[in-house]
């Protein structure tokens, strides 16, 4: 690509990296802060778990993917390793989905069983599950599916004392084949499949029982599909967002190097990248208690900007509202989060 071709897609980069971990810093923090008893609802656990994998898409995958295009030059282990760190957390995305969407598909069909089995220590026990097995999944090429052999390395730089290692690059030590038929077949399509019966089978079952529900019933199935909505609507989003990059990659692995432009591939990549900075927006504007958690996050900043900066009128009523919580908190009163 041209000169002004890499300040932009360098430009492009940082500003998806600040989207990153801005956007998904603040999803925590209305989860675990403005929320209260969130982190009961496995849901909220695995949203949790997602922004905290999108979070580090921001520090971590998006200045790897940066450094990874030969502007580094380490040892070929080194390179592999730093290059299975993004594999790792396109993972850990992908099974926090797939999460979600079993929870939500057993809260649907066994409702009476399902809150002794959904557990916040279940939950949690999940969220490791899904971590433990993107680690697995994602570091699979240092156990031998790699484009490099280390004991040849190792000769050249016992035989060459003053070897430089060659610049690192993503595709210089991940296989093509690996890319293709493991990560993208078996660990991204696969996935993407089961979660799109479980949700064929969510919508069919509330469509059915909306029709023959009582109007008092209807309400509480209509919050269901509503937030079942969202939630497929974060996963389409991952979809729209990573199969492009994919389908590159199998274009590279069948017809060579010249089947996709410079430009072409680097637009994936943004793409892939973007779709961690877009998932806060859809929480935003999707799920309503998420959203009067950024209005209360927003407003302490707002008020604590002001104390800062002498409003000694908001500083007072803020500390009259803390007097009037302790004093309806001491009497057993009850106030609203």
């Amino acid at each position: 690509m041209a000169e002004w071709s890499w300040v932009a897609y360098t430009v492009l980069e940082v500003l998806i990296a600040v989207a990153c971990c801005l956007g998904n810093v603040l999803v925590v923090c209305a989860v675990c802060i403005g929320i209260r008893d969130s982190l009961r609802e496995p849901t909220f656990c695995f949203l949790v778990s997602l922004a905290v994998a999108d979070f580090l898409v921001g520090v971590a995958a998006v200045p790897l993917a940066v450094l990874l295009d030969g502007w580094v030059s380490v040892t070929p282990d080194l390179c592999l390793l730093l290059s299975c760190v993004v594999l790792v957390l396109t993972q850990a995305s992908v099974l926090s989905l797939l999460a979600i969407a079993v929870d939500r598909y057993l809260r649907l069909h066994i409702p009476l069983r399902y809150k002794a089995l959904a557990t916040q220590r279940r939950s949690w026990m999940a969220v490791c599950v899904c971590w433990t097995l993107a680690c697995l999944l994602g570091f699979t090429p240092l156990f031998g599916w790699r484009n490099y052999s280390p004991l040849a390395s190792d000769s050249t730089n016992t035989s060459s004392p003053s070897f430089i290692p060659p610049p690192c690059t993503f595709l210089s030590v991940i296989s093509l084949p690996f890319m293709v038929y493991f990560n993208f077949l078996g660990c991204v399509i696969a996935p993407l499949l089961v979660m799109t019966v479980l949700y064929t089978r969510i919508f069919w079952s509330l469509q059915g029982r909306l029709k023959e529900s009582c109007p008092q019933a209807q309400a509480s199935l209509l919050r269901e599909k509503r937030l079942a909505c969202s939630l497929a609507l974060v996963l389409i989003l991952f979809a729209v967002c990573w199969i492009p990059l994919h389908l590159m990659n199998c274009l590279l692995l069948y017809h060579g190097p010249k089947a996709v432009t410079e430009g072409t591939l680097y637009t994936g990549i943004l793409l892939s990248h973007a779709n961690s900075a877009v998932n806060p927006v859809v929480y935003a504007y999707r799920f309503p208690k998420i959203q009067q958690a950024y209005s209360q996050i927003w407003r302490r900043f707002v008020m604590n900007i002001n104390c800062f900066h002498g409003d000694k009128q908001v500083c007072r009523s803020r500390t009259g509202s803390r007097v009037h919580h302790t004093e309806t908190c001491g009497s057993g009163g009850k106030t609203t989060p």
